[in-house]
């Protein structure tokens, strides 16, 4: 293992997955522009507002993500604690922000980087962490409730409840699906996980029984999506009629209709809507066939991987985008209730972006090294026979 840790160019990143990664940002940054520009210029009066900040932010994740595929995964496995902590002040820190004008308080304002959002670096702090965890405890311990379940369970909690606090649902469940797939590869038995969906079924129907107008008004209005649809479901159901609109090719490329400030957050939760309006059917397939190879290279490379800590680390990372897409896909076609789900590559915020172009960074980095550990071992065994050969 150390021959592969002093050798950071034993293999070139996988050209594959960078492809891959480029045609999603690419393709995200020219649907940005055409779904956004009508409210840049309404908003703003640049109709470029929302698009060349993005274009920056692009850059900087890029030259992140170029310097970051350099650097050893060995050295998030150190810096997991450092970095949860920091997370973790950030979390509590975001609470005493002044937030919006709904009381939601999700964003930090830096002087000189802007807006920034705790929860997009918790998502990574949480992947390295359990990622650590899960590899000192090994498969044994794993498949105990002490170490398999109570204490990640613990840190969720945490979590959960600083999170519910802004309040943040689409970030809670993004944390919980990834740390479910971390600790399921890690080896917590199945039973647990029952358990726990059960426990979490129970929460979530007690939490939306008493959780006043906010989470408990999503779910009645999901069930009711054209109840009001000049206030309360008014996003859903014009999400809805833009796809509609699209049929099978679409209205052609920048055409769409309901981005003229008839669907809110046109740039941002709700931009699938206009994939499919602006390109049909045919589009959003396409898309969701670019997510579909995006998580299978990935997970490849995560099978290749030398270790089990870059195995888990590259699986939670992908693991974060799949689950992602697939939640923005289900708000935006009202299959689940609006979480406001970003859509991975797609959606304006810079935090975002450059957060997922620097996890492709350390995606990149473990596919340098993707295969190597059965190479030390040929080789480890070929030193043996050879010194086994000598000694006879």
């Amino acid at each position: 293992m150390n021959n592969v840790k002093t050798n950071p160019n034993i293999k070139n990143v996988d050209s594959i997955f960078v492809i891959l990664i480029f045609t999603l940002m690419s393709f995200g940054l020219v649907m940005l522009f055409s779904a956004s520009f009508a409210e840049a210029f309404y908003k703003h009066g640049k109709s470029l507002h929302f698009i060349s900040r993005q274009a920056v932010r692009a850059a900087i994740g890029v030259a992140g993500m170029c310097i970051i595929s350099r650097i050893h995964y060995s050295f998030y496995k150190k810096a997991a604690k450092a970095m949860f902590v920091f997370t973790l002040i950030l979390l509590v820190a975001v609470l005493f922000t002044k937030g919006d004008k709904n009381g939601i308080k999700r964003w930090i304002d830096f002087p000189v980087i802007g807006q920034f959002q705790p929860s997009e670096g918790v998502k990574f702090a949480i992947i390295a962490l359990f990622s650590k965890m899960i590899t000192s405890l090994g498969q044994a311990k794993m498949r105990t409730f002490r170490y398999g379940i109570l204490r990640f369970v613990l840190i969720l909690a945490l979590i959960v409840g600083l999170m519910r606090m802004q309040p943040h649902l689409s970030g809670i469940v993004l944390i919980c699906s990834i740390a479910g797939i971390l600790m399921f590869m890690g080896g917590t038995d199945v039973r647990w996980f029952v358990a726990l969906f059960i426990l979490a079924g129970v929460g979530l129907i007690v939490t939306l029984a008493f959780s006043g107008s906010y989470m408990g008004g999503r779910a009645y209005y999901w069930l009711h999506p054209f109840s009001d649809p000049l206030n309360k479901t008014m996003q859903t159901d014009q999400s809805l009629l833009a796809i509609g609109s699209g049929g099978i090719f679409g209205l052609g490329l920048g055409l769409s209709r309901q981005k003229f400030m008839y669907l809110p957050e046109v740039q941002n939760d709700f931009i699938f809507s206009i994939v499919c309006e602006e390109l049909g059917a045919v589009g959003g397939i396409f898309v969701i066939i670019l997510f579909l190879l995006f998580c299978y290279k990935g997970f490849e490379i995560a099978s290749k991987a030398p270790d089990k800590f870059s195995c888990l680390m590259c699986a939670g990372i992908i693991g974060q985008f799949g689950v992602q897409a697939m939640f923005n896909i289900a708000v935006v076609t009202a299959t689940v209730p609006n979480t406001g789900i970003s859509l991975p590559f797609f959606s304006y915020g810079g935090t975002a972006l450059v957060i997922q172009l620097w996890e492709m960074g350390i995606v990149l980095n473990i596919s340098r090294y993707a295969g190597t550990q059965k190479l030390i071992r040929m080789s480890k065994t070929n030193k043996l026979q050879s010194k086994h050969a000598t000694q006879t």
